[in-house]
């Protein structure tokens, strides 16, 4: 397994700037190599259609349809994290001082669970045929190669403790008002990204009323897979909440 990978047993104990800086460093894996950028990618897009497929049910509650796409376009999206990266290089300090615990535990948490979701996808794209669309069993058997089943667990555990740590901000008195408050002081500083990446978390959970059934439904699908996936099942996909599209590839 990848050193890097190795290192994620500390994460637990590493500071916000140094998971900041080690999340920017991973999103240059591939600039020196395009085929396995391209991989990367096309991986990526998979997983994000497998999800989307996964979840789509809840996705189509208006209780629930903002956290799925929080969760969704922060992981696996196509939009360009670079100026939130940005942001909370320069304004991490700050943001310490100014914010409650439990907001710049919510942003760790957020920023670990990134770290941990890019080196395991990288781990499993080194081991995808290239220059093809990623099928079912293709996944699935790269998946298990790379042999991180310790860590599949911890990225399981890492989705649903972020949620929790947000949830535990929707309750924080004051908090909404703060946040939404520092909307325009945060766009004049420049910090607009970062405050548009708090601001959706919190209010995705603030609507739902209660994270609970919505967390334990995640940890209940995800891990059903993932006994799927390292049972070595030929169709893992076959019977859960997926559609054609997710199981059979994504170009």
């Amino acid at each position: 397994m990848n050193a890097s990978l190795d290192a994620m047993h500390d994460i637990a104990s590493e500071p916000l700037a140094r998971l900041i800086a080690r999340d920017r460093a991973l999103r240059t894996l591939g600039h020196d190599d395009p085929p396995f950028a391209a991989t990367l990618a096309r991986l990526r897009r998979w997983q994000g259609a497998r999800l989307a497929a996964t979840y789509a049910d809840l996705a189509a509650q208006p209780r629930y349809a903002p956290a799925i796409a929080f969760f969704l376009e922060e992981l696996y999206g196509d939009v360009d994290v670079s100026p939130r990266d940005h942001d909370l290089e320069r304004a991490h300090r700050a943001l310490e001082k100014a914010l409650p615990d439990a907001a710049i535990e919510a942003l760790r948490r957020a920023i670990a669970l990134e770290v941990l979701t890019q080196e395991l996808d990288a781990e499993v794209a080194r081991r995808l045929p290239q220059a093809r669309a990623i099928t079912g069993r293709d996944y699935a058997e790269s998946y298990r190669a790379a042999g991180s089943r310790e860590f599949r667990e911890q990225q399981i555990d890492w989705i649903v403790g972020l949620g929790d740590a947000i949830e535990t901000l929707v309750r924080t008195p004051g908090l909404g008002l703060l946040v939404k408050l520092a909307r325009r002081p945060a766009h004049a500083a420049g910090f607009g990204a970062l405050h548009e990446f708090l601001e959706r978390g919190y209010r995705a959970f603030h609507q739902m009323h209660g994270a609970g059934e919505f967390l334990g439904i995640v940890r209940t699908r995800e891990w059903a897979l993932l006994e799927r996936l390292y049972a070595g099942e030929p169709d893992p996909f076959a019977g859960l909440p997926l559609n054609g599209t997710a199981a059979g590839g994504v170009p």
